[in-house]
């Protein structure tokens, strides 16, 4: 097995806790926290840890999302926005199911992704996702205790059935190598003007969420990254 559970910026330390002893649960040892607003590893996250003591001490942390999934091939984020602006939606089976094959060996990493109690996670972290899951709560009130929605998608992930071989399917690209590439075509599109800097970050999100979907390989990747630095060897060559 091979997942992480990841948490942006909790704010509480019962929830940490909580979510401590739900790893231990369901038997995933690696807890992973992005700039955490409370102590993980007071005496409150301990006193909801119970006898998941070791998963907070071994919990690693992260100063943003990019860092904690930079290992990661296969990630899936939860949103409880009805429509996070475009954001395509996944059901729990469906995104789950396409998590499932990082549980077995021989496995990539794999991570799922919790978002903030009070607003949960961006837009932009969103993008960070190959799929966003949205859990079937009431519409008129869709947010879930973040714990419990740990515990929900856990228990909904040990229920899918084994992936079982599959040759035509490669694994996607691990998150910090798209991150590297993308921040290189940033830097090219930003020097020969086609990308300005107060609309760039929304413009890379669309090229961002573009790849997501399309679920681009490592080789793939390469290719594209040594495209954009051949394009800023010549443009460079070519400056007065």
């Amino acid at each position: 097995m091979s997942l992480a559970v990841v948490l942006v910026e909790p704010a509480g330390p019962l929830n940490v806790g909580s979510v401590a002893r739900l790893c231990a649960n369901f038997n995933i040892s690696d807890l992973r926290l992005v700039a955490p607003r409370c102590d993980h590893r007071g005496p409150e996250a301990r006193l909801m840890a119970v006898h998941a003591e070791a998963v907070l001490e071994r919990a690693q942390v992260f100063p943003h999302l990019e860092a904690a999934l930079a290992d990661c091939t296969r990630v899936v984020a939860t949103s409880g926005r009805i429509e996070p602006e475009g954001m395509p939606l996944s059901d729990p089976a469906e995104a789950l199911g396409w998590l499932q094959p990082v549980m077995e060996p021989p496995s990539t990493q794999g991570a799922l992704v919790f978002g903030r109690e009070d607003c949960g996670l961006t837009n932009q972290e969103l993008l960070q996702a190959g799929r966003v899951l949205r859990l079937h709560s009431s519409e008129a009130y869709a947010s879930l205790n973040l714990s419990h929605a740990v515990a929900i998608c856990l228990h909904g992930l040990q229920q899918q059935p084994p992936a079982g071989p599959n040759p035509t399917t490669a694994e996607p690209c691990p998150r910090g190598a798209l991150e590297a590439a993308l921040a290189d075509a940033e830097a090219l599109l930003l020097e020969v003007g086609f990308l300005h800097p107060h609309t760039a970050a929304a413009r890379m999100g669309k090229v961002r969420g573009l790849l997501q979907r399309a679920q681009v390989r490592e080789p793939e990747v390469a290719l594209l990254r040594g495209m954009v630095r051949q394009l800023r060897w010549a443009t460079q060559r070519r400056s007065p």
